[in-house]
């Protein structure tokens, strides 16, 4: 078996494993970020009244990606530390193990997606050949979470503080991303800034091509592409110095 075969194994039994825990299965992945979703919605679009007529659906063009990105790092980002006992017994690339986790969360997202798609449709978003376009801004997404989770578990090990960073950083990061207010209100210099964040980037092209049926640019597509190479040649560096010295640090 290689390693890739690997990971997709290993990332179906993980979700298999995690369905048998919860009385409603498979289910509870599409409820749970319909929670998530839903608590987002009524503190910010009914309690504080954020946003015009549409903000419902604003909103959640920004959150369904943020969760697959902040599910992606924080369990991604321990996944070496996590799996020790593992790592103790028989030898693994250190990739595989965050691999394994961002291709978990990648599957909700991929579960979750078409009922936001349908949801948007049955509520006049018209589906158009713009839409295809989710296709390389998801694939950016998940390479860019991919190198990120895999940098994060490589240093944990060795800086376990960095865990509760993480933490705290996530939220800072989900109101510098956008979720829950348009870039476009922003005062120009200042959102240029905030471009320079990819996640900011990404959910604007979600939203531009679901709620718009606009092309996403192609500049976007390549800074993300980009960002996330840069990412991912570091912590394949990383990785691989890190190899067989962090079985001495769990």
């Amino acid at each position: 078996m290689n390693y890739l075969e690997l990971i997709t194994v290993k990332a179906w039994a993980d979700l298999k494993s995690e369905a048998s825990r919860a009385y409603i299965g498979f289910l509870w992945w599409f409820i749970e970020p319909v929670l998530y979703m839903g608590s987002f919605y009524l503190l910010f679009g009914l309690g504080l009244k954020m946003g015009g007529d549409n903000f419902m659906y604003f909103l959640l063009c920004g959150l369904l990606p943020w969760k697959w990105f902040s599910s992606s790092l924080s369990n991604g980002s321990l996944s070496i530390v996590a799996n020790a006992g593992l790592i103790n017994q028989i030898y693994l690339p250190k990739y595989v193990l965050p691999m394994v986790t961002v291709t978990v969360t990648s599957m909700k997202f991929l579960v979750v997606l078409p009922i936001l798609l349908l949801f948007l449709a049955l509520s006049g978003f018209t589906p158009s050949i713009h839409w295809t376009a989710l296709l390389p801004i998801v694939a950016c997404q998940f390479l860019l979470v991919a190198a990120l989770a895999s940098l994060l578990a490589a240093i944990i090990p060795f800086i376990p503080d960095l865990r509760f960073i993480i933490e705290n950083g996530m939220l800072l990061l989900m109101f510098l991303s956008g979720v829950f207010f348009d870039m476009a209100r922003i005062d120009e210099s200042l959102r240029a800034i905030l471009y320079l964040n990819p996640v900011a980037v990404l959910l604007k092209d979600y939203r531009e091509v679901l709620l718009h049926n606009q092309w996403p640019p192609i500049f976007d597509i390549v800074y993300i592409a980009g960002f996330a190479a840069v990412v991912g040649a570091v912590s394949w560096y990383v990785l691989k110095r890190i190899d067989r010295r962090v079985i001495k640090v769990l």
